[in-house]
């Protein structure tokens, strides 16, 4: 798969989750088709905290990949998991076809602030979990970055350390977790070619399209909130439309700042919807070859 991310123009890739119920899945479904047609160049889909929604991730990410042209990558997690259990999930993943893989610790059950227990059969840290899916098979293997540290973490310092640890553990490819503000991802990127790192790092990114999304993401991902960036979207914070379009702009902005800077591509976290993320990709000039126009499309 990383092919498809080391290409000598930009790219994107988005990120869903398995709905919950059949209204969820229409509606998934509806964004895919759509994203489709833009030709990204790898859909990822998430795996819930304990597990809770692994079998609906290994079906909606077989799915994709026998349904679509789309490229698919399924999450793993080693919250609540034994190493039993997570050799039968990279087991799935394969009978379905499906050879990209991001793992990730993943956040604890209940509150995803909270504090992080390892299965007494499972696995602590998530270079170990890179290490068992590169035995297991011949998978593309991606990890996850934080600009500003893991909210758990006791620096960024140890926190770096841990991403070169995944990185020398196997990983192929490491995404981030959103961000409001270019400088933080750009110091880590140049941190990783300083330590001889050359993966791609793709930044992660959330459109501002609610009040909800501006504080709720950066309160997860441990990324500060921007005064400048507080300052000019909580003026609309009592207009939807008007935040919208607001926080559309600022995120266009973050992303041309990330292009010029010589980023590889863009993973957005779309939240099964798809109107902002074309909006953006269309804005940016980021479709690819397979795209189509979509005026009147949803």
């Amino acid at each position: 798969m990383t092919q498809r991310i080391s290409t000598d123009r930009p790219v994107f890739s988005v990120e869903f989750f398995p709905p919950k119920d059949e209204p969820g899945e229409v509606e998934l479904w509806k964004a895919i088709r759509r994203l489709e047609a833009l030709d990204p160049a790898f859909v990822s889909v998430t795996y819930g905290a304990g597990g809770s929604s692994r079998d609906r991730t290994i079906r909606t990410t077989a799915r994709i990949a026998t349904d679509t042209t789309l490229v698919p990558m399924a999450h793993l997690t080693a919250v609540s998991h034994s190493v039993a259990e997570l050799r039968q999930v990279v087991g799935a993943y394969a009978a379905a076809g499906i050879r990209n893989v991001l793992a990730v610790r993943g956040d604890p059950p209940g509150d995803p602030l909270g504090e992080w227990v390892a299965h007494p059969e499972g696995l602590t840290y998530a270079d170990d979990l890179v290490r068992l899916v590169r035995r297991l098979g011949d998978f593309c293997v991606g990890v996850a970055a934080f600009p500003y540290g893991h909210p758990r973490s006791a620096d960024v310092d140890s926190d770096f350390a841990r991403l070169l640890a995944k990185i020398r553990a196997g990983a192929d490819f490491a995404i981030s977790q959103l961000f409001l503000e270019p400088e933080g991802f750009l110091r880590l990127r140049d941190r990783l070619v300083a330590a001889g790192c050359d993966v791609p790092l793709l930044p992660g990114i959330m459109p501002l399209t609610t009040v909800r999304t501006f504080h709720r993401g950066p309160e997860l991902s441990g990324a500060p909130l921007p005064p400048a960036l507080v300052e000019r979207l909580d003026r609309y914070a009592d207009d939807p439309a008007a935040f919208r379009a607001a926080g559309m702009d600022a995120t266009a902005e973050l992303c041309a700042r990330l292009l010029d800077e010589g980023v590889c591509g863009l993973h957005f976290y779309t939240l099964n919807r798809s109107t902002a993320t074309v909006e953006l990709v269309n804005r940016l000039g980021l479709a690819g070859a397979r795209s189509v126009a979509l005026s009147g499309v949803g």
